[in-house]
């Protein structure tokens, strides 16, 4: 009996556990009104593995977020230096060929590109080479016809934020780059550039047939075409051929009757700003050309020439009258009729009698 009293109670305290664990899963599925998170698919370890390695990762990057621009920057250049040198805006990395200066070792290392002539990065498109990777990248810009930069003023939109910036000067008329000259500003550093030329005389630009030389590189191109005969604008009205778009423009004025300069004195209009140059001179008086034998001055530079004319040129008729000299026997019977002094002959002097044929 002890023995089988031993074996039933082995067998209950076997069975007590089994019945607490059949209670207990009625009670999980009879519980549908209950959360069911129970029911979503409990997670992967090693995808929480994963991401938790991918946390740490993420953390690096931040970290080290300043290394990783300077290193997008340079490239393939030369090894960077520490980038606590950037923060306090200190020149260390000098050109050994220009002077200039840089805060980081791979910016000097672009900029030696510039004098070595090297670039190693090529448009796939066009063909066209640069020095640095970010200088191309605006350039695919002009083929994908991208503008990523918008003027908020005018809605005009750009494909680089330096361009966007010099526009914006148009509208607040920001000059920042003035000669030390004569004091005159600029909206852009390459236009001082150009206007500095008329003040050193540079011309760096020559004319390979005849030799001449010009400061703009634009004025050359003009220039060529009085070489080559080339007209490539012609005028759709009446056929006339012009070498350089600019006259074209003009020269339709002539058909359309256009004058949008207009003289704010007395509102003539012209349609070249020149004219209106020279018409407005007649309200200030200014006669800037002068003779160099005589001193005579005047407002256009066709009356000087004229001037100069009339004392290199013969003038073989001469009135008896007055003594006055022409070079044209017309402009003597002109002046004759004006003064008043033919007789019934339409071609006589009447003070001298003289004939003239």
């Amino acid at each position: 009996m002890a023995l089988k009293e031993q074996q039933e109670l082995c067998i209950n305290q076997h069975e007590g556990p089994f019945i607490l664990k059949q209670e207990h899963v009625p009670s999980m599925v009879s519980a549908p009104s209950e959360e069911t998170d129970w029911c979503k698919p409990e997670p992967d370890r090693r995808q929480h593995f994963e991401n938790s390695e991918s946390n740490n990762n993420d953390d690096k990057l931040i970290e080290n977020k300043r290394q990783m621009i300077y290193h997008r920057d340079s490239v393939d250049g030369p090894k960077l230096e520490e980038p606590k040198k950037a923060q306090t805006g200190e020149k260390q990395f000098t050109c050994e060929s220009c002077g200039k200066c840089f805060s980081h070792n791979s910016t000097l290392a672009r900029h030696m590109r510039s004098h070595r002539g090297e670039k190693p990065y090529s448009c796939q498109t066009c063909g066209k080479c640069f020095s640095s990777r970010g200088i191309l990248i605006k350039h695919m810009r002009s083929h994908t016809g991208e503008k990523l930069f918008t003027c908020e003023t005018c809605g005009k939109c750009f494909s680089q934020s330096s361009t966007l910036t010099i526009h914006m000067r148009s509208h607040t008329g920001e000059k920042p780059y003035s000669c030390k000259t004569c004091g005159k500003g600029f909206a852009q550093c390459s236009h001082l550039t150009l206007h500095m030329r008329t003040h050193t005389g540079e011309k760096p630009y020559p004319c390979n047939n005849c030799g001449k030389r010009f400061s703009l590189r634009g004025n050359l191109t003009k220039h060529m075409t009085t070489h080559t005969g080339e007209k490539p604008y012609s005028c759709e009205t009446c056929g006339r051929g012009f070498s350089q778009r600019g006259n074209l423009t003009l020269h339709l004025r002539s058909h359309t009757g256009e004058k949008p300069y207009s003289c704010q004195t007395c509102g003539h209009c012209c349609s070249k700003s020149s004219d209106l140059t020279k018409h407005m001179r007649t309200h200030t008086g200014n006669k800037p050309y002068s003779c160099e034998t005589c001193g005579y001055c005047c407002s256009q530079s066709s009356d000087l020439n004229r001037h100069v004319c009339t004392r290199t040129v013969k003038k073989p008729y001469s009135c008896e009258a007055c003594g006055k000299c022409f070079t044209d026997k017309r402009d003597l019977t002109k002046h004759m009729r004006t003064k008043m002094f033919l007789s019934e002959e339409p071609f006589s002097c009447s003070a001298c009698m003289k004939h003239l044929e």
